[in-house]
């Protein structure tokens, strides 16, 4: 063989090289309350394996709607347990690997270390202009708002104040931006994963007050890389990853 051709045949093997490594890309689609820990975790995977993660992350019915349509995710982490199911019914993800990798909870929180006290009553009192919430027909978490609101006899009283965000990484922005004083959101976004105090001040919304928030994962059957999109699933339930889901605040 001469040089030539041995170079030849090496750039060869290093294009198919690239190439398996691209298919084994994941990309997955990642409900707005569970992003920071979804970093984290995909991080330790891609560490673990050698396959490298992409996420995306937004409101949970948008990405129904998405997936719906075509998008080429191979992962849903939703902040639901109706949506991956519906996915599975409809043939669009693989029942097999449908489970539940965290359970949220919902918080009232407020940038403002003063404002927010124990038992929520800053919601019965003149002390804010703006309560943000997630749009409860995509996001789940502001479908528990709701919930919480009306099993407090408060939906009517504060609607006039209340500014919706697509989802509930946007209705935790309106809150860290000013432009609310108040939101109701996931302790998985303001719980440090070290154990430290919660910045600014919050009220656990009691579990009575809202349905559970069980968020399911499932791969979707349009996946490529099918067996290295149950490995991610598959290591959600581990140790590394369920250390993560538990540091920032998820049952």
């Amino acid at each position: 063989m001469t040089p030539t051709l041995r170079r030849a045949l090496f750039a060869i093997t290093l294009v198919a090289t690239a190439i398996q490594a691209r298919a084994a890309d994941l990309q997955v689609a990642v409900a707005a309350n569970f992003s920071s820990a979804a970093q984290k975790i995909a991080a330790q995977f891609e560490n673990d394996t050698g396959h490298a993660v992409k996420l995306s992350f937004g409101s949970t019915g948008k990405f129904y709607a998405q997936i719906e349509a075509g998008a080429p995710f191979d992962v849903l982490l939703a902040a639901d347990q109706a949506t991956p199911g519906k996915l599975v019914a409809e043939g669009k993800a693989l029942p097999a690997t449908l489970r539940t990798y965290a359970i949220g909870r919902l918080v009232l929180w407020s940038a403002d270390p003063a404002l927010v006290d124990a038992r929520g009553e800053v919601l019965r009192s003149g002390q804010w202009k703006h309560l943000s919430i997630a749009d409860p027909k995509l996001a789940p978490y502001g479908q528990a708002a709701k919930e919480a609101l009306a099993a407090l006899g408060l939906a009517d009283a504060v609607q006039a104040r209340v500014v919706t965000g697509e989802n509930i990484g946007q209705a935790l922005q309106f809150v860290q931006s000013g432009n609310a004083e108040l939101g109701f959101v996931a302790l998985g976004q303001v719980q440090p994963p070290d154990g430290s105090a919660v910045p600014g001040s919050m009220w656990m919304v009691p579990d009575k007050l809202y349905a559970p928030i069980r968020q399911d994962a499932v791969v979707l059957s349009a996946s490529k890389v099918g067996p290295v999109a149950t490995e991610f699933i598959e290591y959600l339930a581990g140790d590394k990853a369920r250390a993560v889901i538990k540091n920032y605040g998820y049952r």
